[in-house]
């Protein structure tokens, strides 16, 4: 793979990455080995590796693969820096009420705590698989404190996103738009994925112009934006205006790395 003539081979490095059609395949659980191998020479090199992902819980085969430094779940809103709870952030009692008030009959609806997940599947509707790997109860049962993200599933989730935009601006919101048109995540204020690079960059001691982003879906816009070097995985128009490199395809993130980590190798001194 040819890889840009600006690709920074100075350490320290933080490199970022999203999970889901970035570092693993659409509702994947492990890390090719390609991937893995370049990843592990790459902390050998002294890269520091951190997850930052829209999922509420990391797959345990992906960390055991990555062993990163740091990890952001909920789309920036919970992080993890080694085995310390960096931060947390939830809805207020005002805002989750605004959230709840959808007004989308027949929508999939589902809020995660930092242990459960609470969950309205209307109809005949099933778990997804990866429901199923998490403890959820009836939505009826949520909590009105300790709530970290929303996630609906309905075709018009795009219009309670727009309501919700200008009702509530301060709100993050993801997704009713491409490539997931049907899915909104809605998050805290606060909780996106750029505010968790540049957190997780500072309690490692990483300048901000030392930081890689790498992504894939509009989730991932506010990461590529504000890190120094951006790498956009995929195709998605959205990102392309925040790439400083492109990884055309997913099953192409390995052949990448291990390019990179030649670049690192070739710099450093002797």
């Amino acid at each position: 793979m040819i890889l840009p003539a600006h690709l920074p081979t100075t350490l320290p490095l933080l490199m970022a990455f999203d999970l889901d059609g970035t570092l693993i395949p659409d509702a994947g659980r492990e890390v090719a080995a390609d991937t893995a191998q370049a990843l592990a020479r790459l902390k050998t090199l002294g890269v520091h590796l951190a997850i930052i992902t829209g999922r509420d819980t990391p797959p345990s085969q992906v960390c055991r693969a990555m062993q990163p430094d740091a990890v952001a779940t909920n789309n920036g809103g919970r992080i993890m820096v080694g085995e310390d709870l960096h931060s947390e952030a939830s809805f207020s009692d005002a805002d989750l009420e605004a959230v709840l008030a959808h007004e989308l009959p027949g929508a999939r609806v589902v809020l995660f705590t930092a242990d459960t997940l609470y969950v309205d599947l209307p109809g005949d509707m099933k778990p997804e698989p990866w429901m199923q790997l998490r403890q959820y109860r009836p939505l009826t049962d949520a909590p009105r404190s300790g709530i970290l993200k929303a996630g609906y599933y309905h075709p018009q989730v795009s219009d309670f996103a727009g309501r919700l935009r200008g009702t509530h601006p301060h709100l993050v919101l993801t997704g009713a738009q491409d490539p997931y048109p049907h899915f909104l995540t809605v998050t805290p204020e606060g909780a996106h994925k750029g505010a968790a690079l540049t957190l997780i960059a500072d309690r490692l001691g990483i300048a901000h112009d030392r930081t890689v982003a790498f992504g894939d879906s509009d989730n991932d816009e506010a990461m590529l934006e504000v890190a120094a070097f951006g790498v956009q995985v995929g195709t998605l128009p959205l990102l392309a205006r925040h790439a400083s490199a492109q990884v055309p395809e997913q099953a192409r993130l390995g052949e990448f790395l291990h390019a990179w980590a030649d670049r690192l190798q070739a710099a450093a001194p002797a």
